[in-house]
């Protein structure tokens, strides 16, 4: 650091998204950063040896810099390497939450991690250790449960991505175990989830002893098992910007907690300061870094930001002590990822992509996440799991055949994708002599005709991401309410929900002979017939309260007014029959 001049650390503060980003601007600024934001990449389905080398070439330009520091090369990898084409998609973490099984997700941490490393990329944003308490708010699904004592135990996905702290290391002190293994962001600090009316980077209004108890477990033991990075919410405590937030970043985070890592902002965090937007952003600027975020994500217009720290650090309202805490954080998970020793990525792990590992991974968190919570009108009669043998079965609803949808927000794009390369695996369940019909929204007339042995419906939510998945209603998409009517008023019916969040289901659940709650289960849907058909049990527990209607909410379990339709926890339970 004492070779650096201002304009190099404040350089090493910067990053700047992929699109802006040039070998002239890497090497005269010695940006310190690059990210991907959803759904930018190099091209359109760009394979992993297209990802190295496009990385490699911005590495190259950041080597020839004055002091040839590397950069460090981020992206959202929330389920899964989720920008990449032909990745392995895992659950969304609601669905994680309800499996109730660190050790799993710990093994999706890990895989997660190979298939970033697979493309060349050392530093993911991620996990989301929210604690969603209102299911209105568009990131609900980025939450494990709205229980903190959930979200703490599965804080394990960071030794999972980072590999395991070894017993003598410095507790707060950034760690990452290797080329297998990435850097780690825990996010967003501090009270996202805890927003009025669930409203999207919003207000929390709780006391200090409410945050400390709900929102701020699950960094505590971040912290204590290595994460590198932690992320700044948009979100607001109590009208105040945490983006601004000199307490909570500085003193809370870093002084008591112990934190060594860096501390980095959201996606033009710091310019949301002010409302609107980028309207003063001197102040902004001063603010965020003042409040000890280390490193802002700009993520385009890095020479007004750089232009910016300088005067105010020639202007004294910066010190340079501040700075150089910043750069210093920076360099220090540059050097624990062995940037300095080894900046390139290399093509030894491209086969871990998709491999067929992950995705029985995948198949089996998405098996462990199936919550039931119908299964017949009494335990003398259940529904589940269906006969593999019966003469012809429906198979109806938007969701049923729709991989996107199955997947999600944060799949491909930021905001997630409509369609499909792959089918769910009710054909490949069903014994061979099964008939099974497809019809996306029949009517009355169709299911009655047609003399079904029994009906799965697939319906949920659309896909959304963060402020676009804002909800008031909750409801299921249409037309699913009008194919659960018309199937589940006709024949017998398992409903199967896709969603990120409990939804509206009440008016429709006495139609409904059976109900699966299957979360957003990402690319390995064969999951969900596995347990269907009995060869797997169901055994998750609900991560979050499913409520009767919206008025009630928020309502989280201990609340004094809580009358939900399945009580947090809930989730009834088979056991095998079709063992083969």
């Amino acid at each position: 650091m004492s070779r650096m001049t201002l304009a190099e650390k404040i350089g090493q503060m910067t990053q700047i998204e992929r699109s802006v980003a040039s070998a002239d601007v890497l090497r005269d600024y010695s940006i310190g950063s690059i990210l991907s934001g959803g759904g930018s990449a190099p091209h359109f389905n760009a394979k992993a040896q297209d990802w190295i080398h496009m990385i490699n070439g911005f590495q190259n330009a950041s080597l020839s810099s004055r002091l040839g520091i590397p950069m460090i090369y981020g992206i959202d990898a929330v389920h899964g390497h989720n920008n990449i084409y032909k990745a392995t998609i895992f659950p969304h973490n609601v669905g994680l939450g309800a499996t109730r099984d660190p050790d799993l997700v710990k093994r999706i941490g890990a895989a997660t991690a190979l298939e970033v490393r697979a493309t060349g990329i050392p530093y993911v944003f991620a996990p989301c250790i929210a604690v969603c308490r209102d299911p209105r708010w568009g990131r609900c699904y980025e939450s494990y449960s709205e229980d903190p004592k959930v979200v703490e135990m599965m804080t394990e996905i960071i030794p999972g991505l980072q590999g395991d702290v070894p017993p003598d290391s410095r507790k707060g002190v950034p760690y990452v175990g290797g080329k297998d293994k990435v850097a780690a962001c825990a996010k967003h600090f501090v009270g996202d989830g805890g927003t009025t009316k669930g409203i999207d980077e919003n207000n929390t209004v709780i006391g200090y002893h409410g945050l400390m108890s709900i929102h701020m477990p699950g960094y505590f033991h971040s912290i204590i098992k290595g994460v590198s990075t932690v992320m700044v919410s948009y979100s607001s405590w109590n009208g105040q910007k945490m983006h601004a937030n000199r307490y909570l970043v500085k003193t809370v985070l870093k002084d008591i907690l112990k934190f060594r890592g860096f501390v980095i902002s959201d996606w033009e965090g710091i310019d949301r300061i002010t409302y609107p937007p980028h309207s003063n952003y001197t102040e902004s600027v001063l603010k965020g870094i003042s409040a000890g975020i280390d490193m802002i994500m700009v993520p385009y217009n890095h020479t007004e930001f750089i232009n910016i720290v300088t005067d105010l650090v020639n202007n004294n309202y910066i010190s340079t002590d501040r700075i150089d805490d910043a750069v210093r954080r920076i360099l220090r998970v540059k050097f624990t990822l062995d940037l300095f020793e080894t900046p390139l990525a290399d093509e030894t792990l491209v086969d871990q992509l998709g491999s067929q590992a992950h995705r029985d991974l995948a198949r089996e968190a998405v098996r462990k996440s199936l919550v039931l919570l119908k299964n017949g009108e009494n335990a003398d009669a259940p529904v589940l799991p269906l006969p593999k043998k019966a003469s012809r079965i429906l198979v109806a609803g938007s969701h049923a055949n729709n991989l996107g949808y199955q997947c999600g927000g944060w799949t491909a794009t930021w905001q997630g994708v409509d369609g499909n390369n792959y089918t769910a695996g009710i054909s490949a369940a069903a014994d061979p002599s099964t008939e099974i019909v497809y019809s996306k929204n029949p009517d009355a007339d169709f299911v009655k005709s047609n003399n079904f042995s029994y009906a799965i419906v697939v319906v949920g939510e659309t896909p959304y991401a963060e402020t676009a998945g804002d909800s008031l209603n909750l409801t299921i998409a249409e037309p699913g309410p009008s194919t659960i009517v018309n199937v589940c008023g006709n024949v017998k019916c398992v409903v199967v929900t896709v969603s990120g969040r409990p939804v509206v289901i009440e008016p429709y659940e006495s139609q409904i002979d059976a109900l699966v709650a299957a979360w957003l289960p990402g690319t390995e849907g064969q999951g969900v017939a596995d347990v269907l058909f009995g060869d797997y049990g169901f055994t998750g527990k609900l991560p979050r309260t499913w409520f009767k209607t919206v008025d009630q909410l928020p309502m989280n379990v201990g609340d004094s007014h809580y009358d939900p339709l399945f009580p947090y926890d809930f989730g009834l339970t088979t056991k095998p029959v079709n063992a083969s």
